[in-house]
């Protein structure tokens, strides 16, 4: 017992150390590369000794240099190698308590091998495409208003692997670059597809270099959505057609974010800075163990992630890369936007200064995350980004899983239903959902089946969706818990759940292929399922061509109409207005939009979740019905609202 005591003691005692470190606050960590000569700059307060390891490969021999580090100030080790090294790969170790640590890039690295063991040495001129000079961001609106987005969430690899999508550089960066693809029907595929559809900002799954692809194997098949990063810095090779060339992977990237751009879109990028792909033997532990993480109190590392750990925030110098990280992402690769993995781990105040630095230099740049965790974490609730504390962070949005689940049913039931598949009783947190999680008298929070208080003061707080790359498609979802339901009736549900997202305010977010009733076969979790599951297969485009044009008018719709994504919460508090009349599995509601500044007097939108048929009152007025080729006037009456069915109605 007196020993176990000793060791709690001593891990105490280690971990209190590891917050002493001293902090550097310089901006030169890692490889400064100019033709005449390099800088290093590594940070290890803990290290007695440290080496620069340089090789003539990637991969294979030892190195055929070994430098000393200095120690130098704050508890860094640097180095200055005359010449040009460009060609060079290296790595770095430090000796801790007498023992070597193993050779790995450090954490601010640009550029690597193949698989990321090594870091490289290159000219970043030579990584810039033709064009690169002139790119920049296109406007998504008069004021690029983060309400004003429509983001589509799609894997670089899913888009274009599909035999049928028509693209020449199937599953690559190139491939997302190519303009004029065409399905076997004729349909534009890929790049085209996503512009046409009319969405402004396409939110890329992870594309910074990560741990579970073999990327030497090039015409290997096997698949991650890549949520276990090895080199933060760095593009994942996988999706380059030659990994084993540092530049050309930074090349293609940049190439394909230009191409989007070009199209008027802009590019969002999905981040995981909550963990790391290693523990023990990342970059980050090997060069300073233990200060990166969190751990419980008996020294282990913790775990809120359900990866095996969860990064530390809080900590400066943590804090300092997750900053300086972005800041690169941005300025390098004209990034647009960052989606935040499990942002409810990182501490809110991090969290606040990344908007903070970030909104500097690019003031239309969109953040949001998953206002969650996967587990407990020791850093108290209230100090961290969780979907409850969504007021408390600025210009950051999060997820509104009870918009999600209240429209289709909860991820974690298959055989549980929502409102829009005729689940009764779901009213309150869709509207919930309508009014982006903020105050409104006319929404019941003791009936919303997550959130029991509102959680925004402005609509650019939430991600209005139903649906993303976790758990099952929407179509899919539908058809594992509406069994009984006729193909005609799930496609009406499919079609209910979208204009929900489409019609609600707050940022409203597509997972790709939904437009065209994407399936994965019933694999909830193809993180790293074959591409037959994952991949988008275009022809279901031309066979569900109508719905695609549905979506693109729904599109339309919201950005022609700002009484859709009114931008504070007292607007849409003071000009929304449910009929509270309205029978049971309907929701009913007008938007005053001339208040909110719309070419439509008053807006009326009509939403039936039951399996039968509705009369619904129309208030008093001359109304037109949206999104219809007909355009006459129906008189104040009743409207006989079909099953599974929406309808929006306008008055001049």
């Amino acid at each position: 017992m007196f020993l176990l005591l000793i060791l709690i003691i001593q891990k105490l005692l280690a971990q209190d150390s590891l917050r002493r470190y001293p902090v550097y606050h310089g901006n030169d960590l890692g490889l400064s590369w100019s033709k005449s000569q390099s800088a290093f700059r590594i940070w290890s307060p803990v290290a007695e000794a440290a080496q620069l390891m340089l090789y003539k490969d990637g991969v294979e021999g030892d190195a055929y240099k070994k430098i000393n580090l200095e120690k130098d100030s704050a508890g860094t080790w640097v180095t200055v190698q005359q010449g040009d090294l460009s060609g060079t790969f290296y790595a770095f170790r430090v000796k801790i308590n007498g023992s070597w640590s193993n050779e790995v890039p450090d954490p601010y690295a640009k550029a690597v091998a193949v698989n990321g063991r090594r870091a490289a040495v290159i000219d970043p001129q030579t990584t810039n495409p033709p064009g690169w000079e002139h790119d920049s961001s296109p406007a998504f609106s008069a004021t690029n208003s983060a309400t004003d987005a429509v983001i589509y969430e799609l894997q670089i690899r899913d888009a274009t692997i599909a035999e049928n999508s028509g693209v020449q550089y199937k599953g690559k960066y190139m491939g997302l670059s190519q303009g004029g693809t065409k399905s076997p029907d004729g349909l534009s595929t890929g790049l085209d597809h996503i512009r046409d559809l009319g969405v402004t900002h396409v939110h890329l799954l992870p594309f910074f270099d990560f741990n579970s692809i073999d990327e030497s194997d090039i015409h290997g098949s096997r698949y991650n959505w890549g949520y276990d990063p090895l080199n933060y810095n760095v593009p994942e090779g996988s999706f380059s057609s030659d990994p084993f060339d540092p530049a050309t992977r930074i090349r293609e990237l940049k190439k394909m974010i230009h191409s989007f751009h070009i199209k008027g879109l802009r590019v969002v990028m999905d981040v995981v800075y909550n963990h790391t792909g290693l523990t023990e033997q990342s970059n980050f532990n090997q060069l300073v163990p233990g200060y990166y993480y969190r751990h419980r109190k008996d020294g282990s590392f913790s775990d809120a992630t359900a990866c095996g750990n969860e990064t530390a925030s809080e900590k400066p110098m943590m804090r300092k890369f997750m900053l300086e990280s972005l800041l690169y992402w941005v300025k390098e690769y004209h990034v647009d936007g960052f989606r935040f993995d499990l942002m409810g781990v990182h501490d809110i105040e991090t969290m606040n200064i990344i908007a903070d630095e970030l909104h500097k230099i690019k003031p239309g740049i969109i953040l949001y995350g998953e206002g969650w965790t996967a587990g407990e974490s020791p850093l108290p609730d209230s100090l961290r980004a969780l979907k409850k504390n969504a007021a408390q962070l600025r210009n950051i949005a999060v997820f509104s899983d009870d918009l999600r689940d209240g429209i289709k049913g909860s991820v974690f039931d298959i055989k549980d239903r929502g409102f829009a598949t005729g689940k009764p009783g779901m009213e309150e947190s869709v509207k919930s959902g309508i009014v982006a999680a903020g105050k409104h008298p006319q929404v019941n929070y003791d009936k919303v089946n997550y959130s029991k208080a509102a959680y925004t003061t402005s609509p650019a707080q939430v991600i209005s969706y139903c649906e993303c790359h976790d758990n099952n498609t929407l179509w899919d979802k539908i058809s594992l818990s509406c069994t009984d339901a006729s193909v005609k009736d799930k496609e009406k549900m499919h079609r209910l759940a979208l204009t929900i997202v489409l019609t609600s305010q707050g940022i409203p977010f597509l997972h790709a292929g939904t437009e065209f009733m994407r399936t994965k076969k019933g694999v909830e979790n193809s993180y790293k399922s074959a591409d037959s599951i994952n991949q988008l297969d275009w022809s279901l485009k031309q066979k569900n061509l109508e719905l695609f044009h549905y979506i693109q008018s729904l599109i339309k719709l919201r950005k022609d109409h700002p009484a859709f994504r009114m931008n504070t919460a007292e607007a849409i508090s003071s000009n929304i207005h449910f009929d509270e009349a309205a029978p049971a599995g309907t929701i009913v509601y007008t938007i005053d939009g001339k208040a909110a500044g719309d070419s439509w007097n008053r807006i009326l939108v009509v939403l039936n979740g039951n399996g039968i048929e509705k009369e619904i009152h129309l208030p008093q007025g001359k109304w037109k019905q949206a999104l219809q080729p007909s355009v006459n006037a129906i008189d104040a009456g009743k409207y006989s609202a079909g099953s599974y069915t929406a309808a929006i109605f306008y008055e001049e």
